[in-house]
């Protein structure tokens, strides 16, 4: 069921729910929170549809806050307030309203919002483009106990990471770290398999992917140990090669779908590795509300001290020695010995003893492990 709304207040905004309902059978329980999208026209429809998709596992009441450009100056001074409301089949599993703010009021959007949440429940703000540099300072942001940005999005990742750091509050998160979450499971699984000290890391990934400087910054953190980025022609995050005492273990990811975990000694395996949709990153993200402090450590790390740590290339795992065969027959392998001319001495026999005293035994002889051959980085 769709109701709009068009010059509107919140108050009539609320009505209008509580009229939905009750034409639709549907009570108010059973919401869980509040999930605000501050967005754009352009990106409303693909953020609606994510957050729609995330309904079904977390039941809420969905604001999404579109602030229209006034393109006189008239315009800019009238302020008018359009909303959509959907609630039923049209809404997921929750309800929806979509407000669209027009001149001075865009400026105050926190006093539109402020009476459409759900009480004694808790508020996400989620900015899925132009996100400010400060959320927890944010009209918007100062209402929500946990604040969704994405770095992926900016223009310039890098300098938007240092930007977060700086302005950190607990509550922050970033969509480009939800999106590492199977790395960072798999990667320590793989090191809970061997005893081992890691001594240097290398982390693979296309440019301009925030993803792989914030995996590079959790491994640095935490394993303290100097991490190599090197860049490849993607998707996304493409390898992690780590260099242990144990030996090499990689994990590489060249499809976007399908990774291969290599571990020394050990056969190669693979795993399931999918890029995710947005609907399943905002799903992790309402999974938990409290402060992450994994996050918060991995980005004060800093993308400085990432960029300035001089760490070498990750030679990838070697290939499995093939089990030596047996030894060959030297008449075999060479051809049979010449038979000795007539009249000749046969010294066949006689030189045999004196060859084998000579030559090593093949079982007492160690073998050799093949080096570990680098990889050449993706173009």
């Amino acid at each position: 069921m769709k109701i709009d709304l068009t010059d509107t207040t919140a108050g009539k905004v609320n009505k209008a729910l509580v009229q939905g309902r009750r034409s639709i059978g549907t009570p108010a329980v059973g919401m869980v929170l509040t999930l605000v999208i501050v967005t754009d026209e352009e990106n409303a429809y693909d953020a609606l549809k994510a957050a729609e998709e995330a309904s079904h596992e977390h039941p809420s009441r969905t604001l999404v806050v579109i602030k229209r450009v006034s393109r006189s100056p008239r315009d800019r001074t009238a302020s008018r307030l359009d909303a959509e409301v959907r609630v039923g089949a049209d809404a997921g599993s929750g309800e929806t309203v979509l407000l669209r703010l027009h001149g001075e009021v865009v400026d105050h959007a926190d006093s539109v919002v402020l009476p459409l949440l759900l009480p004694d429940a808790p508020v996400v703000v989620w900015w899925p483009v132009n996100a400010p540099l400060d959320p927890a300072q944010d009209p918007l942001g100062a209402l929500a106990q946990r604040r969704v940005t994405d770095t992926y999005s900016s223009e310039e990742p890098v300098r938007e990471l240092s930007a977060r750091a700086e302005t950190y509050t607990p509550g922050d998160t970033d969509l480009s770290w939800t999106r590492i979450t199977p790395w960072r499971s798999m990667l320590a699984a793989a090191l809970d398999q061997v005893v081992c000290e890691v001594k240097a890391v290398e982390v693979e990934g296309e440019e301009f992917n925030p993803s792989c400087e914030l995996l590079a910054m959790w491994l640095a953190d935490r394993l303290d140990v100097p991490v190599r980025r090197s860049l490849s022609s993607g998707p996304g995050l493409t390898a992690v090669r780590m260099a242990t005492s144990h030996g090499a273990i990689a994990l590489d990811r060249a499809d976007g779908s399908l990774a291969t975990l290599s571990i020394e000694g050990q056969p190669d395996r693979a795993v399931a590795l999918k890029r995710r949709e947005t609907a399943e990153l905002i799903a992790e993200e309402l999974r938990r509300l409290d402060p992450d402090d994994t996050y918060a450590s991995a980005l004060r790390f800093g993308v400085d001290r990432l960029n300035a740590s001089t760490a070498p290339e990750v030679p990838a795992p070697a290939a499995r020695a093939p089990r030596a065969q047996a030894s060959e027959d030297p008449a075999a392998k060479d051809g049979a010995a010449e038979t000795p001319a007539k009249g000749e001495p046969d010294t066949r026999q006689a030189a045999a003893p004196e060859a084998a005293a000579e030559a090593p035994t093949t079982e007492a002889a160690p073998q050799e492990r093949p080096p570990l051959t680098k990889r050449a980085k993706a173009t």
